[in-house]
Order: structure tokens, then sequence, then C-alpha cells
């Protein structure tokens, strides 16, 4: 089940996210969140931008936000998506299922573009974003350092008007 997130799913979220940040370069933050960081980004971005969970049988598996793309006022009209699934429950859909409704939610909030920010390589994300309808716009080379490795990024954008 999809449903919006709440501060009560901050320690699951942080699980998820955590081993993405210890374990793999897909985020570029270095540092594990704690259950309190991530209450305070849940309230944060849920004040403006959609923050979704994939929920089954009172346990989040997933889940998915858009945030801001950049402080200018005048991308207010553009917002970053992000969307993790616990490693144990990948290749389930979860993803798939969550970024389409987040895409939706999106739209409903008025964004007109969706712009997702990957490390690369990474074809499973490449895949599910062209899946999805994005396009890639920009190729950084080694944008990044994590575990004494340059790392390049990526972003795929979506019109969602």
């Amino acid at each position: 089940m999809i449903r919006p997130a709440t501060l009560a799913d901050a320690a699951a979220i942080a699980a998820i996210y955590n081993p993405y940040i210890t374990d793999t370069v897909i985020t570029f933050e270095e540092e594990a969140v704690s259950v309190e960081e991530m209450e305070g980004r849940i309230r944060k971005v849920s004040a403006t931008f959609p923050w979704i969970v994939w929920e089954e049988e009172g346990q989040v598996l997933g889940y998915a936000y858009a945030s801001s793309w950049r402080s200018r006022r005048a991308y207010r009209f553009a917002a970053e998506t992000t969307v993790y699934v616990d490693l144990a429950h990948q290749r389930k859909g979860i993803g798939e299922k969550l970024y389409r409704e987040l895409v939706v939610a999106m739209r409903e909030f008025g964004f007109h573009s969706a712009l997702g920010c990957l490390a690369l390589p990474n074809d499973p994300s490449v895949a599910l974003h062209e899946k999805l309808g994005f396009t890639k716009v920009a190729h950084m080379k080694e944008a990044g350092r994590k575990f004494e490795q340059w790392i390049d990024v990526g972003f795929w954008e979506i019109i969602l008007a």
C-alpha cells in the first residue's frame, strides 16, 4: 500500500536509507542518518513536497519523495526525485510503483518537471527512469568522491505538465 509518509516512519526510512550511505555510492551522503535527523527531513520536505512510503503488513519497505531542485525562485516548478527500496525487497516492483505515484503527486502539487540525479554507473536506476519516460539530459564526470573513488552523475528529466 502506498500512503503519505509520517514522522512515525522515520526509523524505518532511516533503516532503509543508511545501508545505501554506508555500503554504496548511490547516495553521496557519507554519515548514517539518525532517526531524529530523518524526522526533521520528513517534516521539512513534507511541508512543500510529496513524500510517500510503500507499506506491507505494517512494515515500510520503500519510500519516495520530491525536494527542491535549486534555491532560486524561478526553479520552484522543478523538483528533484528520490526513491529508495529496502535492499532485501528490491526487484519486486516497489520502486516503480512508488515512482509512478510520486510523479502523479508531483503533478497534483503543480510541478512542471521532475529531475532524477543518478550516481553512475547504475543500470537498474537508468532503466527505471527511462521506463517511466525520463530522458537523460546531462552527464557530469567525476562530480563526487566516495570510498576513495570518483563518481559520475547523470540527470534524467521528465516534463510533468
